[in-house]
């Protein structure tokens, strides 16, 4: 807060007509607190960072098609073999490993949610201290600095020049000042000033008591990657329905002798058809990047930022605290225009007194000169990014009285002063310069800058990141355009961008002069990199116009000024270190403040949507065939040829299995747009072919067979061509082939070959191979298959590129 002292001007002991003191209210007592909460008037809105247990269960268990297969797992056990009902137990062992990954990651994101929980300041008993949010009672006297988030409502007990943005509440982007007895919203924040509230509402009560939930929690919703599955889904059950009664109703006049088989087989029809794996893995997927990810301190507080990030083509960068590390120091004090240099030093000591929360430049600041202790702060104008400067009244105890600004000498100099080409000749070395001047008008001028006197300029050192240099160069090489967007001065930020060997880091654009409108603004974002003396709502601007150019925009920030910005943005991410508002919208939160995590985050996000496209591919191959075959079934009036038995070995081997593993595999290749799209391309044609040939053998073999168990021979046929055309659509997806890969596909197609080599696996699969002549026939339609599969495949790349 800032000092409001009676001023002993003399020397006697009499104090002049200064300010009064400020009385300071030392808030709840011990005693008092000990009451709220045992008549329940504490802040007990539950933040959860996750879903609950329960939450957890009942999604992984009770789905759609957990539901249509439970009923025909129940049916099949009633009149079919142990062996033909697999497929329930592989189910329940699927959402077994769902849940338990789901488990796993919700432990580590609550873990984690801790370290980064906000920690508000509850004056107490006169004593300040940060206390979990959970443990604020209602009358509790809460302060508040620049970037604070208001957690509670309440009413201004204390105000110094403190503006508080509600955006977050009400859409309007102006700050709002605030004075002793006005409302607090939970959900608004501090961009300015400081001072302290009085909680008049807390828990459910509260205004916006539900944000900082919804802002924190962990979803599985709004990806294109989920809605495209879902999408999927919903074309699946339209086919499969109708599909499924034409295949009862036929199979139950084709086998009218033998009503228990009929059932079996019309089961093993139906099962099939449901890509039931495909949402689970999915969720597996993103539980296990989550749990790879929190070992790293990262913080994702949405699953989808995930995918989001891997999908990013800007990354919009501030450049303190990701390019340069929060410290400064104090390289240098030019004195201006012959002023005394051991007098401006206590101008710069009583300066940093002035602020009870200083931002990096006023710290070293603080560090390099320490307070005059005759000056006395009479008034304070807090530092405001939208301003770029701040400013404060002192009476210097000689009788004297004085006001003083130090920001952004480009906004307190006119264009034409002879001091800015020395500045420009600093800031190209990269050092960021601050200027102090004398005002001679009172701070709440609204012209306060005008015929302010230079007085000298403060040059800094600012610490770049050795770390920064790095993920520069990854984003480059992955075709992530970098754009530094900075409220510092932009020749400056151009030059610690140089530094880094940030490619575009010479062109350089003062924002001040971007153009207003959203089509020009976004083309010169596309030419340039480095931008400097960047407003909050120029930032918002920015991120809006890079969008309508179509792209997908990341920002990253810590500072208050960033807030806007992060949650326009594709993706936010914010430092851990970070003000409470940018940590409560930013999907992503660097607990370790590195912005050498972020490679990390792209390369999970990648690894998961590349992977589960490829998965995708292998379940909606299956879902294509088994509905173009039971419409086969129903149209050519035969028995279905396989039993449940079949499909789930064919299922294990071709897709749950490798699916596994293939899905949790490294994988850079950069996300694409049109998941659908690009599944579907590749799932129809293999899906159309694996069919045909399948069904093609399964005509030739009821031709070629006769005799009492001639339709175990038939099945057993076709059986071995549906396997070796879906092995074959495996070792498309594995591609590019590494050791673990081929290893991957070998085993699968061994353990086929083992289960058609051992009596007992035939005989409890129902698979015998019958004769010579229709065997080689099935594995020559599957090599016809194969080469079909290529060809369709490669014409569809050329057809419909991704």
């Amino acid at each position: 807060m800032t000092q409001r002292a009676k001023i002993d001007t003399d020397g006697s002991g009499a104090a002049d007509t200064g300010p009064p003191v400020v009385h300071r209210p030392a808030g709840l007592t011990s005693a008092e607190v000990a009451e709220r909460v045992a008549r329940g008037e504490v802040n007990d809105v539950p933040v959860r960072s996750s879903r609950s247990t329960t939450e957890i269960v009942r999604a992984n268990v009770f789905t759609r098609f957990n539901a249509i297969i439970g009923v025909l797992w129940v049916i099949m056990l009633f009149v079919a073999p142990i062996q033909d009902s697999l497929f329930g137990f592989v189910i329940i062992a699927n959402t077994g490993i769902g849940i338990v990954q789901e488990l796993r990651a919700k432990k580590t994101l609550d873990g984690l949610a801790v370290i980064g929980e906000a920690k508000p300041t509850v004056r107490r008993d006169g004593v300040a201290a940060g206390l979990s949010t959970s443990e604020i009672v209602l009358g509790d006297l809460i302060e508040l600095g620049p970037g604070d988030k208001v957690v509670v409502d309440g009413e201004v007990a204390e105000a110094d020049s403190l503006e508080i943005d509600e955006s977050l509440l009400t859409g309007e982007a102006d700050p709002v000042v605030k004075k002793p007895g006005d409302r607090m919203m939970s959900g608004s924040f501090v961009v300015a000033g400081g001072g302290a509230f009085t909680a008049t509402k807390v828990g459910r009560e509260a205004y916006a008591a539900q944000l900082a939930e919804e802002a924190s929690r962990f979803t599985l919703v709004h990806s294109e990657l989920r809605t495209g599955i879902s999408t999927i889904l919903k074309y699946v059950t339209w086919m499969m329905v109708p599909t499924a009664i034409g295949l009862v109703i036929s199979q139950l006049v084709v086998k009218d002798d033998n009503f228990k088989d009929a059932i079996a087989r019309t089961v093993g029809g139906i099962v099939p058809m449901i890509p039931e794996g495909l949402v689970l893995l999915t969720s597996v997927a993103f539980a296990i990047g989550v749990i790879r990810l929190g070992r790293k301190q990262c913080l994702v507080q949405e699953l989808p930022a995930i995918e989001g990030l891997a999908r990013v083509d800007v990354v919009c960068l501030d450049k303190t605290g990701t390019l340069t590390e929060g410290g400064m120091d104090v390289t240098e004090l030019r004195a201006l225009n012959g002023n005394d240099e051991t007098y401006v030093r206590k101008v710069l000591g009583a300066l940093g007194e002035s602020d009870p929360r200083p931002n990096a430049s006023l710290q070293a600041i603080i560090d390099a000169y320490p307070d005059a202790v005759e000056w006395r702060c009479t008034e304070s104008l807090p530092f405001s990014s939208a301003r770029k400067y701040s400013g404060a009244s002192f009476s210097e105890g000689d009788g004297e009285n004085s006001t003083w600004l130090l920001g952004a000498p480009d906004v307190l100099l006119k264009t034409d002063d002879p001091t800015l080409p020395e500045i420009d000749h600093l800031n190209e070395q990269g050092l960021r310069v601050l200027l102090l001047a004398r005002a001679t008008r009172e701070l709440d001028s609204p012209d306060l800058t005008a015929d302010a006197r230079p007085t000298a300029l403060v040059v800094l050192e600012q610490r770049l990141r050795p770390d920064a240099a790095d993920t520069l160069s990854y984003f480059a090489d992955q075709k992530v355009a970098t754009k530094v967007v900075s409220g510092d001065n932009a020749v400056s930020v151009g030059a610690v961008a140089g530094k880094l060997n940030m490619p575009g880091a010479e062109n350089t654009v003062d924002a001040r002069r971007l153009p207003t409108e959203r089509e020009d603004m976004a083309k010169v974002l596309d030419e340039n990199a480095v931008f400097g003396r960047v407003t909050p709502q120029q930032k918002r601007d920015m991120v809006a116009a890079l969008q309508s150019h179509g792209h997908t925009v990341a920002m990253t920030g810590d500072g208050v000024n960033d807030v806007l910005a992060l949650k326009d943005a594709d993706i936010g991410v914010s430092m851990g270190s970070g003000s409470e508002a940018t940590k409560a919208v930013a999907q992503i939160v660097l607990l370790n403040n590195s912005f050498a995590t972020l490679p990390s985050v792209v390369a999970e996000g990648r690894r998961v949507i590349g992977n589960i496209t490829r998965v995708a591919t292998l379940f909606l191959t299956k879902t294509v065939y088994s509905v173009l075959l039971a419409i086969l079934v129903v149209v050519s009036q035969v028995e279905y040829p396989f039993l449940p038995r079949h499909l789930t070995l064919l299922s294990t081997l071709t897709i749950g299995v490798p699916a596994f593993f293939l899905a949790l595999a490294p994988n850079k290749e950069r996300a694409k747009p049109h998941f659908v799209r690009r599944v579907m391309r590749y799932a129809i044609p293999g899906g159309v072919i694996a069919a045909a040939a399948t069904f093609t053998t399964y005509l030739l073999a009821r031709h070629h067979y006769t005799g009492t168990d001639a339709l175990g021979a038939e099945t057993s046929a076709a059986t071995l061509t549906l396997f070796l055309v879906s092995m074959w659509v495996l070792a498309i997806i594995a591609r590019p082939y590494t050791w673990w890969r081929i290893t991957l596909v070998a085993a699968m197609a061994g353990a086929f070959l083992l289960v058609l080599a051992v009596p007992w696996l035939q005989d409890f699969f129902a698979l015998k191979l019958v004769g010579v002549t229709m065997p080689w026939t099935a594995v020559a339609i599957a090599a016809a298959g194969c080469v079909l599969l290529e060809v369709a495949w490669r014409w569809v790349d050329r057809r419909f590129p991704a």
